[in-house]
């Protein structure tokens, strides 16, 4: 059972180091992966990202993972766990991880 919950652990830390750097990267954030904490908000006064980088934020998630954010669900975007949750939730569904 811990073997179950390392792996889950691993996967989760992979997804958020992914996010976190492709996160920086595209959007020119002066931050290191280490300095953004999971529970941030990423739109508004969180990170003060705005409508433009939501967008950035959905291409991002959607070509680094190979998923799809239905227009209709921006609260998605709430924080750097909710993008994480949100992209697990599908690889899932989609049979493992993409």
């Amino acid at each position: 059972m811990s073997e179950a919950i390392d792996r889950t652990i691993a996967r989760r830390r992979q997804v958020i180091d992914t996010f976190k750097q492709e996160l920086i990267r595209r959007l020119n954030l002066p931050f290191l992966p280490e300095d953004l904490h999971e529970d941030v908000s990423l739109l508004g006064s969180g990170l003060g990202l705005d409508s433009l980088d939501a967008l950035e934020i959905v291409l991002c998630v959607e070509t680094c993972f190979n998923i799809k954010i239905p227009d209709d669900n921006i609260s998605v975007l709430r924080s750097i766990n909710t993008v994480v949750d949100f992209v697990i939730v599908q690889q899932d569904a989609k049979g493992g991880r993409a």
